[in-house]
């Protein structure tokens, strides 16, 4: 038995696969989802989406959005997501360098520091994400 995963953002249709199981970061904590499951939405915040696909693991990274849990699918409206091999690794680790020299320039009182947080917590995601890959 399977449920149907599609990953949205503004930009594309990121997946739709049958998947036999999913997890993914809720702002409560990380949750999973098998064929089933009861219904719900949540909120979803920076983090890795796992997906498993003939009893294989597979690798996304996301940013924020909402996700729909319905018996049969699971749908995921993402600010941005990459799966684990779209991943650029340089231009992640580029993005975590320059997130981390902001951050040493800012007070966590500036405006600016959050915004650098989310950054910095966003290269972090993508290159676990494919680290995970292989």
């Amino acid at each position: 038995m399977a449920i149907l995963l599609e990953v949205v953002t503004p930009e594309r249709l990121v997946l739709s696969e049958e998947v036999e199981e999913v997890t993914a970061p809720g702002y409560e904590g990380e949750f999973g989802v098998l064929p089933g499951h009861t219904p719900f939405l949540v909120l979803l915040r920076t983090g890795e989406v796992m997906y498993r696909i003939n009893g294989q693991e597979n690798w996304m990274a996301i940013s924020g959005g909402v996700a729909e849990v319905l018996p049969e699918r699971v749908i995921i409206l993402a600010e941005a997501a990459e799966l684990a091999r779209e991943i650029d690794v340089e231009r992640a680790e580029r993005a975590k360098n320059e997130a981390e020299e902001k951050l040493r320039g800012l007070s966590p009182l500036d405006p600016e520091y959050a915004t650098a947080q989310a950054a910095l917590e966003r290269a972090l995601t993508r290159l676990r994400v494919a680290e995970k890959a292989g």
